[in-house]
């Protein structure tokens, strides 16, 4: 957009130098023709204007200029802030993997840790009724 913008104001003072030509070669003609002196000032004046317009168009394109810059800055800024964000990202999703696998493991060795034990209780229920286990003859 800000190199839009720049493409219109120099548009807007290549028109200005385009008038200001053409008003000078007017001015010339109507001089040469022998036109009244009080005329020519009009002309002087009108160039004059223009040649303000010009410098104020000359100003507005600089700072344009600027303002391009630190846009192409911010767009830089944010292509960095994205990358970076990108690898994060990426990094916790790796964390998260790994933290999962730990806790997969240890509530896989929790479980078996309560299953030895509940087998333990019913080999020692069998013992004190005095029931046989099914591998003792």
């Amino acid at each position: 957009e800000e190199k839009k913008k720049l493409e219109a104001l120099e548009k807007e003072l290549e028109d200005i130098r385009k008038k200001w030509k053409e008003a000078r070669l007017e001015m010339k003609a109507k001089l040469a023709s022998g036109a009244l002196v009080g005329k020519g000032n009009v002309h002087v004046n009108y160039l004059r204007r223009l040649e303000e317009d010009e410098k104020t168009k000359l100003e507005e394109i600089e700072d344009q200029k600027q303002a391009i810059e630190e846009a192409e800055g911010a767009v830089v800024k944010a292509r960095r802030e994205y990358i970076d964000a990108s690898r994060e990202l990426q990094v916790m999703e790796k964390h998260k993997e790994l933290w999962q696998k730990k806790v997969r493991g240890e509530l896989s060795r929790r479980e078996a840790h309560r299953l030895n034990e509940l087998g333990n209780t019913i080999h020692q229920l069998r013992r004190w009724r005095g029931e046989k286990a099914v591998f003792e003859v």
